[in-house]
């Protein structure tokens, strides 16, 4: 993989630019904390990535874009929707393969709720609902891994338990995160967005905490 250059990103709302235009160049094995004050443009810099990267990436969107009325299995399916003819994903809407039944029954187990396989997403917690985000997007398993404050709503072990996962998952990620010192710990390089712009870009074993908190 050659990595991802990223160049004239920009984006408006309501005729007022919120992000760039700016660029960035994503190497391949790079992990890449977006830092900074909510507000900053973490999340629409999130977005602009993805659709400019679209099918190679693998995406845990800050709202989590769950189908609710579904079970936990057809969500986490999802992922891999575009890789299967559309009869093989009508035949899992009503009766899924057993292999991949057992590949994302294997990932909530990681993720520890293999006991909510079956389980509609509507009825499950705030905490839960993000783990099924995040099975999703390691069950896509594409290139790049965008997330968007994967671990928000996570006590700290499972928050610890799941950049773990992300980072021995992906080689290559693109993580906003709110939290610094996660950011200096799962992370190689660290991305500060002040203003729709970079104001900071740095391997993060140069960095301390103190460092990153002037963005904030």
């Amino acid at each position: 993989m050659s990595g991802f250059d990223l160049s004239g990103l920009t984006a408006s709302f309501g005729g007022e630019r919120v992000i760039g235009p700016l660029s960035l160049r994503i190497q391949p094995g790079e992990k890449v904390a977006l830092v900074g004050k909510s507000g900053a443009g973490k999340s629409t810099l999130i977005n602009l990535i993805h659709e400019r990267v679209n099918r190679e990436s693998s995406l845990v969107p800050q709202a989590l874009g769950l189908v609710n009325a579904l079970p936990v299995f057809h969500n986490v399916f999802m992922g891999r929707l575009d890789r299967h003819a559309t009869w093989y994903n009508t035949v899992t809407l009503v009766r899924p393969f057993s292999s991949d039944r057992t590949d994302v029954r294997a990932l909530l187990q990681e993720l520890g709720m293999p006991e909510k396989l079956w389980m509609p997403v509507a009825s499950l917690s705030g905490g839960q609902r993000q783990r099924v985000a995040i099975a999703r997007a390691v069950y896509r398993d594409a290139p790049l891994l965008l997330a968007d404050e994967p671990v928000s709503a996570l006590d700290g072990p499972m928050a610890h338990a799941v950049m773990e996962l992300l980072k021995n998952r992906f080689a290559t990620s693109v993580i906003a995160l709110h939290d610094v010192e996660m950011a200096l710990r799962y992370c190689s390089r660290i991305v500060g967005i002040q203003d729709g712009q970079i104001a900071l870009d740095d391997h993060s074993e140069r960095l301390t905490a103190s460092d990153i908190m002037s963005l904030y």
